[in-house]
């Protein structure tokens, strides 16, 4: 059998460097995606550890541009009605653009990825009938790739990029990428909005379970409450006041112990069984408290809060005067017409509510002076993490301190509001007496 003839060595050498630059190419692909899988799960587990909305979005138009090489990025965030309530980008100025021609409108290219709700490649956008051009002081671009946001039929939005770096145009692998992203974007959305609502409908449950203040003519009363800055933002924290059969006033402020479903509906049956026990046969604080421990020595679960009870007696001619028994509770701050802040804090004091009925509650007594203040308050307005509480008293006293003529709901606002995080939720009463010779 004769023998094939020989290819000339040039050909031979060209047909095996040919497949040797095939198999590099290959391996380069290879290695590319692998590199881009690996910034993608990076991508996706930063999402997954922040719970801050803007910050979330942000991370998500930032890794997809990055990840598909893009010259511009975006992602658009759709409110309840439909509408373009936010924008985040890349490349281009949102700060400029938006104050130029405001949010984009679910119209055009935009508008088709959201009623389509399927990925959108456009290699012209100009030459695209669905485009309706650029606002103005809009950089101009030719290029398109998008993918809607959604979960389980409903769309948060859309990620879009434009203008690939090296001037290709969108490939299947980019789309791919993209839309993988888009699905975490979309679950992280989802999570952030039903983790807002959780934080509302709590927070609604919680100011329903507290009273209106009754008018206590000549004396003036507000008060303040203020969930805990994160979920779970039910308490047991309360505040009340009330007018006695024999003409005293009754206040309080508390706090059951724990942060769940189940401290709330306990601070609201605690409250209700001191109204009924203060206007049951009266007596001093120390005395309606004892009855409160006794009968919650009788519930199944041991329930355990701390508070103070005070009975605020006499009038503009007399003066008045505060008694009060303490159960474990912060002290009540006394703020002076001069500016001055007392702690009441003297010795002994109760253990709180729920613990163990037989112990003592000792009574105390302060003149409340024309024109102060009485400030009774959930630790949670002065408490921080890493601080000793001590410290937050005298912080609260001195920001009290220039607030003494101040009219009483500025003076809660203001109190409340001097702090852009709380860990626990907080309660805070104020009573006023009345300056001599005029209304508090």
């Amino acid at each position: 059998m004769a023998d094939e003839p020989r290819r000339p060595e040039p050909e031979a050498a060209a047909e095996e460097s040919g497949a040797f630059a095939e198999l590099s190419a290959q391996v380069r692909h290879l290695a590319f995606g692998q590199r881009r899988l690996r910034r993608l799960l990076d991508a996706v587990v930063a999402i997954s550890a922040d719970m801050d909305t803007r910050t979330v979005l942000q991370h998500i138009v930032d890794a997809g541009t990055d990840l598909v090489a893009a010259r511009y990025g975006a992602l658009g965030v759709l409110g309840e009605g439909g509408d373009f309530v936010d924008l985040l980008t890349v490349g281009v100025d949102a700060e400029r653009l938006l104050a130029a021609s405001g949010l984009p409108q679910s119209h055009g290219l935009l508008g088709t990825l959201i009623t389509e709700r399927r990925p959108l490649r456009v290699d012209d956008i100009g030459a695209d009938p669905r485009s309706v051009g650029f606002p103005p002081d809009h950089p101009v671009m030719k290029t398109l790739l998008g993918v809607p946001l959604t979960v389980r039929g409903t769309v948060y939005g859309n990620l879009y990029l434009a203008d690939k770096l090296d001037g290709t145009s969108f490939s299947d692998d980019d789309e791919a990428l993209l839309a993988a992203l888009a699905s975490a974007a979309s679950v992280s959305i989802e999570n952030t909005r039903l983790y807002e609502h959780l934080k509302r409908t709590a927070e609604q449950f919680q100011r329903r379970l507290l009273p209106v203040l009754p008018d206590l003519g000549p004396l003036r009363v507000a008060a303040r409450y203020q969930p805990a800055s994160e979920v779970p933002r039910l308490g047991g924290d309360w505040y009340d006041a009330m007018v006695l059969p024999d003409g005293a006033v009754f206040v309080v402020v508390g706090d059951v112990t724990g942060h769940d479903v189940e401290a709330a509906p306990m601070m609201g049956q605690i409250r209700n069984m001191l109204r009924a026990l203060a206007c049951d046969r009266g007596g001093p604080p120390s005395l309606i408290v004892r009855k409160l421990d006794r009968v919650l020595a009788r519930f199944g679960d041991p329930t355990a809060a701390t508070l103070v009870a005070a009975r605020i007696e006499g009038g503009p001619d007399a003066g008045y005067t505060v008694h009060w028994t303490n159960a474990g509770h912060p002290p009540p701050l006394l703020l002076m017409a001069d500016g001055a802040v007392h702690r009441l804090a003297p010795e002994p004091h109760g253990i709180p509510v729920g613990v163990d009925p037989a112990l003592p509650r000792p009574d105390h007594r302060h003149p409340l002076p024309a024109g102060s203040t009485l400030l009774m308050f959930t630790d949670g307005l002065i408490e921080r993490r890493r601080q000793d509480i001590d410290v937050g008293l005298r912080d609260l006293a001195e920001r009290a301190s220039g607030l003494s003529a101040a009219p009483l709901r500025r003076l809660c606002d203001t109190l409340v509001d001097g702090e852009p995080v709380y860990d626990d939720d907080v309660a805070l009463l104020a009573l006023r007496v009345p300056s001599d010779g005029a209304a508090a």
